[in-house]
């Protein structure tokens, strides 16, 4: 560096790195060598290089990175899988780029087996499951040295290197699929350590010649969805030097809130019946050879003597894949993305790690939007949040609002910023319930004076949302608010307290939060009405680790969290609680006919409402005109 370049680092480190490269091409120019192929930054964004964005040009290859671990038992230490796609400068032109890096249990294929596998969910609660089928082996796709194309086009034209690898037991990777086990931890661990130079790889799978990642600046980014962004929180929890910055995009936090809830057996939305050893069979498709290993000492030892599919509750096996116990050691700056419509990966699993880094102090923001599983933040927030952690560019990212949310009528690229999430402004309000079945009681700022018991019938063959709209059915109770005179927000998690009896000594319990009355107008500013929605084992009422079977006829209390969500109800609907048993999508198929009896001057539900209870005794208030 000359003089002129050194002074201007030193004296204007913010805008430095544009100045620096301003002034390096013009020498270059007056010098008659070519231009360096070099990262360039406009507005805190990397931006794309055209000398970078010829995919032609680009070198890809393949390697084994050496682990910490030996999951298959075979005495040796387990090797991933690994493809690199990066600019040819970083060969011709010695350049070092920082990496964005992609790990997953897909890459290699998944089972193509259907439903039949499942668990079957039609028994009782409390009750053994009848056996499943085991699914057949995945046949293994993909070629050699691409493991995947997915991030390359996105950002190597931007001054990144892109790497991919296969998690264990999964396409040429070695050792077993454990589903939130220990070794999905240390694996893109161990590949992270390769891309800083403190572990090795290697040309194949069991051989001696090694490969170095000197095109590497150590300044490693993560990202992917679902399980794929799961895996960037795993590796981020190791506290691995060099993984600076990570984007998991709707990820699985915790493998028992995906499977269970408040000690109910519940299932993913649209998998019926899935459970932790299915999603152990749909991944497993590497390692062919040691299959009867890993399914005898993984699936069919370790999770069939774990994961509990009779009482549901929590205990150390999933305790050993809640990625909230393991946050001590990480300090990889976050930006979570998920979606409040979320049935699949529920929002709570991103919340529970927002809020947890928050109070430890790891950079961390939110990006949620009203839509389904998966959507990452637009393409600007990324740019943005790896300019500053992967390339060093002072975007002062870190001093924006924490908490982006895309509005009802906004699109995904638009998301509204707050200070935080919840938002502060946001305080709880306790709605009480009069009665009303069978058809619909009110919900209210005040008790009830004469409030009493109600009783509902279970039936699993009815779906929530039917149940929801009808006038007149025994099979769920519902309350609702008067008509909203104006719109109100809610923001943060709604809390059910409730007291019950059940005529038998197990049955599930699901709770929904809905608009009223039902819209299929796609047009209009609500288009799905379920607001949150939450279940629970009233046998969990005291601890999540110990079930307490139900005396039939005896009345019981519990309180448990609903999922968090952050939405505007327009004015024109109201909200109403539902309380049902059996959840048709969710939960086990148990006999119709459990009866469930609320004391509802004992029940209420909590709900964030910013503005607080003023806020919503105005908009409960009749118009002037009525």
């Amino acid at each position: 560096m000359n003089k002129l370049t050194r002074l201007i680092s030193t004296r204007f480190p913010i805008t430095s790195a544009l100045i620096v490269l301003s002034v390096s091409l013009h020498l270059a120019a007056e010098s008659g060598r070519p231009e360096p192929a070099v990262p360039v930054f406009k507005d805190g964004e990397a931006q794309v290089v055209d000398r970078f964005n010829d995919s032609d040009m680009w070198i890809r290859h393949d390697l084994w990175v050496e682990t910490e671990f030996d999951s298959d038992g075979d005495g040796k230490l387990d090797r991933m899988h690994v493809d690199v796609t990066r600019p040819r400068q970083t060969d011709t032109e010695g350049l070092k780029l920082p990496v964005i890096y992609v790990t997953s249990p897909y890459f290699a294929g998944t089972a193509g087996a259907g439903r039949e596998y499942f668990w079957d969910p039609r028994h009782e609660v409390g009750t053994p499951p009848p056996e499943r089928k085991v699914a057949p082996d995945i046949t293994r796709s993909g070629e050699r040295p691409i493991i995947s194309k997915s991030h390359t086009k996105t950002w190597v034209p931007r001054g990144y290197i892109v790497v991919h690898s296969s998690s264990p037991g999964t396409g040429l990777s070695q050792g077993c699929p454990t589903v939130g086990g220990d070794n999905e931890s240390l694996a893109p661990k161990a590949v992270v350590q390769w891309l800083t130079g403190d572990a090795k790889g290697y040309t194949t799978p069991d051989g001696d010649t090694t490969v170095e990642a000197y095109w590497s600046t150590g300044k490693v980014g993560m990202t992917g969805t679902s399980y794929n962004g799961t895996l960037p929180l795993a590796a981020a929890t190791t506290g691995v030097r060099g993984l600076k910055a990570i984007i998991p995009i709707a990820p699985n936090t915790s493998y028992y809130h995906y499977y269970r809830s408040n000690g109910l057996i519940r299932h993913p939305g649209g998998f019926i019946g899935e459970d932790i050893d299915i999603l152990y069979d749909f991944i497993h498709s590497g390692n062919q050879e040691k299959n009867e290993y890993c399914d005898c000492e993984v699936r069919d030892n370790e999770m069939a003597q774990g994961f509990d599919r009779v009482t549901g509750d929590y205990n150390d096996f999933w305790a050993g894949r809640d990625y909230l116990n393991d946050l001590g050691p990480m300090t990889a700056a976050t930006l979570m993305a998920h979606a409040f419509n979320d049935w699949n990966v529920m929002p709570e699993h991103s919340v529970r790690i927002y809020q947890a880094l928050k109070e430890k102090g790891v950079p961390v923001q939110s990006y949620f939007h009203q839509g389904g599983h998966g959507g990452e933040p637009p393409l600007k927030q990324m740019n943005r949040w790896f300019t500053r952690y992967l390339h060093g560019i002072q975007n002062h990212v870190e001093n924006e609002p924490r908490a982006w949310i895309v509005r009802e009528d906004a699109e995904r690229d638009k998301p509204t910023s707050y200070y935080d999430y919840p938002n502060p402004a946001a305080y709880p309000v306790t709605l009480h319930l009069s009665p009303g079945a069978p058809e619909t009681g009110s919900l209210s700022l005040q008790p009830a004076n004469e409030p009493g018991t109600e009783t509902l019938v279970d039936n699993f063959s009815f779906k929530g949302d039917a149940l929801a709209q009808a006038e007149w059915t025994e099979h769920r109770l519902i309350y609702a608010t008067p008509t909203l005179t104006h719109d109100i927000h809610l923001s943060g998690t709604s809390k059910m307290h409730i007291r019950l009896s059940s005529s038998k000594p197990a049955a599930n319990l699901s709770v929904w939060m809905v608009s009223l009355p039902w819209n299929d107008n796609k047009n209009a500013k609500i288009t799905d009405n379920i607001i949150t929605r939450g279940w629970a084992d009233p046998q969990n009422r005291h601890s999540l680790r110990h079930s307490e079977p139900l005396v039939p006829g005896e009345f019981y209390e519990l309180s448990f969290d609903l999922q968090p969500d952050d939405q505007i109800i327009p004015k024109g609907q109201q909200i109403g609680l539902m309380i049902f048993s059996s959840d048709h999508d969710y939960t086990l198929w148990p006999d119709p006919g459990t009866q469930l009896t609320i004391d509802l001057e004992a029940t209420s539900i909590t709900i964030p409402v910013v503005g607080g209870s003023q806020t919503l005794e105005e908009a409960f208030q009749m118009k002037d005109e009525q």
